[in-house]
């Protein structure tokens, strides 16, 4: 099965890495630094599930160089969506399947402007991991699930066999991803926003009473617009995300405080951005998330690309 990952961060590295590991033929899309250590030296994974490097690594900056495969597995960061998405195109056959394992939930709706047929498939994963250095991914947590639409898809199937052989990855087909989508954006808004703006792991934030208040208001709040969008929260739902976040090793951070550290952009205009857009569009009120949103805009682009204030 050849397979193209489109990113190679915290998500895309370690899941391309460990289906690599158990057999499939895997390719990288990457850039930069990261995709010279890469080629270099290989692909280092560190995972409280075993670590490996992947050597030697088939890695390009450019789709072009890879050719078309039999599934993409989109991983990039959503500031990067569009232009990624549209440089997809010599990656596609017939028979390709794109799936998506973006945050947020634009990624279909992006994708689909650039692929054309019913070859978009949504995806979503709890997965907890960043680029530590060059040519290095970090994975932190227990074992990742990886959900998929596509169920009975053939493409899915083969991925499932493949998923089935790995160390570290499990894999669930669905036959409608939307309500995952939604539950996931309201939990990684919630979980990203509140690591990010406290500069805390998930653990000290429960443990202390006032920011615990503040990082539940960021999940009810988002509870609150999907509801108001058509897609409320199955009974529960609160209980699933305490269960969830508790889980995390006590330091386990998002993606997005990770980037916020190392002062790379970050994605909160698609997260807590994206739940202020929609709370004003609905008429639900998220002063939480709207806080958020504010607070870290200044952040969003980055250390390198701020603009310097004049004197």
């Amino acid at each position: 099965m050849r397979i193209a990952m489109m990113g190679a961060g915290g998500i895309g590295g370690y899941i391309g890495a460990r289906l690599a590991q158990a057999g499939g033929d895997v390719s990288f899309i990457a850039r930069g630094a990261h995709l010279a250590a890469m080629l270099q030296t290989g692909l280092r994974i560190q995972s409280d599930l075993g670590s490996f490097v992947l050597a030697p690594v088939t890695a390009s900056e450019a789709a072009v160089h890879i050719g078309p495969v039999d599934l993409v597995i989109f991983a990039v960061k959503l500031y990067d969506s569009e232009d990624a998405a549209a440089s997809i195109a010599p990656l596609i056959a017939d028979n390709t399947r794109v799936v998506t394992l973006q945050n947020g939930i634009d990624s279909v709706e992006i994708l689909s402007r650039h692929v054309q047929g019913d070859r978009v498939i949504g995806g979503a994963t709890y997965l907890s991991g960043f680029i530590n250095k060059p040519g290095e991914v970090i994975h932190s947590g227990g074992l990742p699930q990886i959900l998929v639409g596509g169920q009975h898809d053939p493409v899915i199937e083969e991925l499932q066999e493949l998923c089935d052989r790995t160390i570290g990855l499990e894999l669930k087909p669905l036959a409608d991803i939307d309500e995952v989508l939604w539950e996931k954006f309201v939990t990684l808004a919630a979980f990203s926003g509140g690591t990010s703006l406290m500069r805390s792991g998930i653990g000290p934030i429960l443990a202390d009473p006032e920011s615990r208040i503040f990082i539940e208001q960021l999940r009810d709040e988002g509870m609150a617009v999907a509801a108001a969008a058509g897609h409320p929260m199955a009974d529960g739902f609160p209980g699933r995300v305490e269960i969830r976040w508790s889980a995390f090793p006590p330091h386990v951070k998002s993606s997005m405080a990770n980037d916020l550290e190392r002062g790379k952009p970050i994605e909160v205009a698609w997260l807590s951005g994206r739940m202020h857009q929609l709370g004003m569009k609905l008429g639900v009120a998220t002063p939480g998330h709207s806080a958020v949103f504010r607070a870290l805009h200044l952040h969003a682009a980055g250390t390198n690309a701020r603009i310097p204030i004049s004197e």
